[in-house]
Parts: structure tokens; sequence; C-alpha cells
């Protein structure tokens, strides 16, 4: 069955023709051109829009817009965007950060969506022509949103507070065993005074780890310190088994590679 392309110059525009039965989003293409491609009939027209304020990356005041067409690849090298670069990195090989957008992360089924991950511990909120919804909001309640997302924003992270790790199998390109994107505050004493913890594959979208996020406020970053949060680290998930590892693997390896993270 051929697919139809609609191209317009507004959001708005797209959204309306969004309306019509069968009607997907077209971003980077690397979700739901390979949906197609793989048979599935529910997708009968392509909706686009080419807004240039969709793949606009602006900063200000230490606050970061990303447009929802902005790609892995523009992050992964944009001066000013460093902290981000390994997450982005980490989405796919060179051909798909040239496609992959921010806004077609943030619908990867788990074990993709890496970079959504990261988005996830930066608290960033998600931008749609109906206004901004928290990263956590918008995430559990995805596969009902219509609404196209414009841009993601947050801000920077601290020097040396956001860690970011992909586990696979396959390297450099390996589809996620797990990820995991922690963003630290410390007090004077070395104490921990805020922690975010997201996880990937540990459910069927990125989810924050807050049993473990709890279990790390007061303490040092040592072995002793931690040892709480890694006991807690799996709490509440639901990892996902897959061709590439089981839940009980996932479950497993998790305190293992959050505990080599928290330790630097």
């Amino acid at each position: 069955m051929a697919l139809a392309l609609q191209t317009f110059t507004t959001v708005k525009d797209a959204n309306a023709a969004l309306t019509a039965a069968g009607s997907r989003y077209l971003g980077g293409g690397t979700l739901v051109v390979r949906a197609a491609n793989e048979g599935d009939i529910s997708v009968a027209t392509l909706v686009r829009a080419t807004d240039p304020a969709l793949s606009t990356i602006a900063l200000s005041c230490g606050k970061v817009r990303i447009g929802a067409s902005a790609t892995m690849a523009e992050i992964a090298r944009h001066p000013e965007l460093g902290t981000l670069a390994k997450a982005a990195r980490a989405v796919g090989g060179p051909a798909i950060r040239n496609m992959a957008t921010v806004g077609g992360n943030l619908f990867a089924p788990s074990p993709y969506g890496d970079f959504a991950v990261a988005l996830l511990a930066l608290d960033a909120t998600v931008g749609t022509d109906d206004g901004d919804t928290p990263i956590e909001t918008f995430l559990a309640g995805r596969d009902n949103s219509r609404a196209i997302v414009t841009s993601v924003s947050f801000m920077l992270p601290r020097a040396g507070s956001f860690r970011f790790l992909k586990v696979s199998r396959v390297k450099p390109k390996g589809v996620s065993v797990l990820s995991i994107a922690i963003v630290l505050e410390q007090a004077g004493n070395g104490t921990v005074s805020s922690a975010r913890i997201a996880l990937g594959c540990m459910a069927d979208r990125p989810v924050r780890a807050r049993a473990a996020e709890n279990a790390l406020l007061g303490k040092t970053l040592d072995q002793d310190g931690i040892a709480a949060a890694l006991a807690a680290a799996t709490e509440g998930a639901a990892p996902i088994t897959d061709p590439i590892a089981s839940a009980w693997y996932r479950a497993e390896v998790l305190p293992v590679h959050l505990g080599r993270l928290l330790l630097g």
C-alpha cells in the first residue's frame, strides 16, 4: 500500500492533519518509516511540518531549548552541549543519528529511547502547542498523545553533575541492555543533597529510580554510602524481556552498572 505524504509549514496545520485516521507524524522517520516498511497497515499518511523553530537549538542563561526536529548528530556536535554528547551518541550509528530526532526519541519504546532517559534525569519539560508538560508526565501518557512535540527544555546541569551510561552487548552501536542517567548535587561536606536517576529498559519506557534516589540523600559517594541505593535500584521496576536480554538479567546487572556510575 502506497503512503501519502503531507507537508505543512506550521505545526498547527500539521496537528490538524493528524486527526485523520491512519495519519502519523514524520520526524526523522527512524520509527514510523520502519513500521510502514515492516507492514504496519495502520500507517496510511505521513504528516510533517517544516517550521524552522522545530530544528533550533537555543541556550540562554543556562536554559536549553532543543527543537523536536533537532537530530542526535546535531546535539552531539553542538559546542555548548558537550554534557549531552555521550547520550546523543548512544543512539544508533552515524546514519541513525543523522536522522533520529529528539521528538522521536521520546516515543521510542524500550530497548530504544536512550536520549529520553537522559532528558528524564535532567527533569526536562516537553513542549507542544498545548503548552509545556513535565517529561515524566509526558512519558506516562505518550501512548495516547496526538499532539506534535515541538521542543524539550531543561536547565544545563552543573559541570560534573550529569552522568550517563548505556550498556550493550555489541559495540559501538548495539541495542541497550539498559541505560542509566544521573544528575547528582553534593553539599560542601561531600554528601548527596539531591539525586535524579533515570533508567532505560527497566520498563516499557524510561522511568525514575525513586527508591535509589531517596537512599542516596545525605550519603557519601563511596561503597558504604551507595549500598542502600544499589539494593533499592530495582524497586518498582518492570524490566523488559527481549532478544537482547531477559528481565531477570537486566535486574541483576542494574546494581552493578549503577554502582560503577555512582563511583565515577
